[in-house]
């Protein structure tokens, strides 16, 4: 019995002793780290002494989505909350679908998304390289001793044979697997083939006799893959490797302690511990995490369009309403609530509660989300500010051409616009709607607009004036609500209903948003003297 399966073994009966629960012990001096996960009965106690490196690791054939980033985000929490190392791998050994650009993007959405790698392509490391392209020496190493020592062997079937097999296989209503015809070729048979410059590939020889492993979420599995699979490829024709040698290589020459990845790959996993085995290698610790499903139980599909972290990051969603997102429709936490940002996220994880339901994703309560997030962000002078730059580089590009008052611009103008709107909006963007275009560009009325409402127009804009003459600059929502009040019942005519249709008009030209008063405190009262005065001006022309 291999040494991995003893301590696994000792472990779960350990832990059928204690009770269910996780445990962290760190000591900073050696940066020596002890988890336990405890359960009784399904999942056993794994323990890994030293430091917790995980990784995330796509493939650069398509750009980063909603199921790729929450792997990446698992691993991420996982990593911080036990002091750990984040590694992002890149698997681009499938050279014939890579998609240019997707590299550079995977990183560049990890880093937006506020989950940066500690080691990866761009940033380096000292397990590097960090693109599998760049590690083929090491793959080719490592199949050649699976090779000499006889755990592998090379492969000369052609690609129209294997074809061939795959047809009977379906035609009798079976799985397709290869027939393992190679395996038995004697030493000289090879050796002549591979003189004569043959194609080949090299095939690992699964064994019965799987040990089961302990998941840390699915409990104990174990899967006969000998007895339903034909040899798996390990390197393929063109040299490079296939994702079942490369990650276990790369998992254990990168010290990866935990493996967490989609649930998919469980079943995988029996194969690649028959090559840790045959390697002499310890294997990590898995934790195969349940699926991100559409919230009617359908597979998320890149073919959605809408689930790419760049279509988000595009539609002005905010990262951290994206995080809270995909963790709020799973498991894994304390608590399960609306609002938390990535500090909150990984004080809160708790890897025992993560279950193996699959997580289902409600996207129609992402602006929900989007709102709490952008109103965290207004609250936080740090990252208003960062809106105020954002906010101001989109009122220039939709109304550079129609702002009449530079004053707009301003910081001040537009923090106090932030704040007003604050818990009402929930995109960014929608502050350069139609909706709020009396915010940065004087709307136009005409005089039958305002005939239409009152005949006392003059009388009333004279009043608006006089009461913000009287409070100078000191205006609030509250107290110009009330003074509102006092200035409708003032009108001789004029029924309150239509005075705020006219004050409402005057300020955006329109005959919705928010209050007239909220309106007045975001302009300011330069501007309400200006439009009122335009009133004014309006009224006597009409005379």
């Amino acid at each position: 019995m291999s040494r991995w399966f003893k301590t696994c073994t000792r472990s779960f009966l350990h832990s059928l002793e204690v009770r269910r629960g996780f445990r962290c012990l760190t000591q900073d001096g050696n940066r020596r780290t002890e988890l336990q996960l405890r359960a009784a009965g399904d999942r056993c106690c794994s323990t890994v002494q030293g430091e917790v490196r995980v990784r995330f690791a796509p493939s650069p054939t398509g750009f980063l989505h909603l199921g790729g980033l929450r792997t990446a985000l698992y691993n991420y929490i996982f990593a911080k909350k036990y002091g750990g190392v984040f590694i992002l791998r890149l698997e681009d050994t499938d050279q014939s679908r890579l998609v240019p650009g997707a590299a550079e993007s995977i990183e560049d959405m990890l880093e937006w998304a506020g989950i940066p790698p500690d080691e990866s392509p761009r940033r380096g490391g000292p397990t590097g390289p960090y693109l599998q392209s760049q590690r083929l020496d090491l793959y080719n190493q490592t199949a050649r001793q699976l090779v000499d020592s006889d755990h592998a062997y090379y492969c000369f079937c052609s690609s129209q044979r294997l074809e061939l097999l795959k047809k009977e296989a379906l035609r009798s209503g079976q799985t397709p697997r290869y027939d393992n015809r190679c395996r038995h070729l004697r030493a000289d048979q090879v050796q002549e083939k591979l003189a004569q410059g043959a194609s080949y590939v090299i095939r690992f020889r699964l064994e019965e006799g799987v040990e089961p492993f302990q998941d840390l979420i699915f409990g104990w599995n174990r899967h006969e893959v000998a007895q339903v699979e034909g040899d798996p490829v390990v390197i393929k024709a063109d040299g490079f490797p296939t994702y079942h040698l490369a990650n276990i290589v790369d998992d254990h020459y990168m010290k990866v302690s935990h493996v967490l990845r989609g649930s998919e790959w469980l079943i995988s996993t029996s194969k690649h511990l028959l090559m840790y085995r045959a390697l002499g290698w310890q294997p990590p610790t898995f934790g195969h995490l349940p699926l991100l499903m559409n919230k009617d139980g359908s597979k998320l599909s890149k073919r959605q369009g809408d689930i790419f972290i760049e279509t988000f990051k595009r539609d002005g969603v905010l990262p951290e309403a994206l995080l809270d997102t995909t963790t709020n429709c799973g498991s894994g936490f304390n608590t399960n609530r609306m609002g938390r940002r990535i500090d909150e996220l990984i004080s809160e994880f708790n890897p025992s509660k993560i279950t193996t339901h699959s997580a289902l994703l409600d996207l129609e309560k992402l602006p929900e989300f989007n709102r709490l997030h952008l109103q965290q962000r207004i609250e936080d002078e740090q990252k208003c500010d960062l809106l105020i730059q954002d906010l101001r580089e989109e009122i220039y590009q939709a109304f550079a051409e129609q702002i009449q008052d530079k004053d707009v611009l301003r910081e001040d103008y537009i923090r106090r616009v932030l704040r007003l709107r604050k818990g009402h909006i929930s995109f960014l963007k929608e502050l350069v709607s139609p909706t709020y275009s009396y915010l940065w560009v004087r709307p136009s009325f005409s005089s039958q607009e305002v005939a239409s409402l009152t005949g006392e127009a003059q009388h009333i804009a004279s009043l608006v004036l006089k009461l913000i003459e009287e409070r100078s600059e000191e205006l609030s929502v509250d107290r110009l609500g009330k003074d509102l009040k006092a200035v409708a019942k003032q009108a001789k005519a004029t029924k309150y209903r239509e005075v705020m249709k006219l004050l409402r008009l005057v300020l955006s030209g329109q005959q919705q948003g928010p209050s007239v008063a909220e309106m007045m405190v975001s302009l300011g009262s330069a501007e309400i003297i200006h439009r009122f005065q335009k009133l004014l001006l309006l009224s006597n022309e009409t005379d």
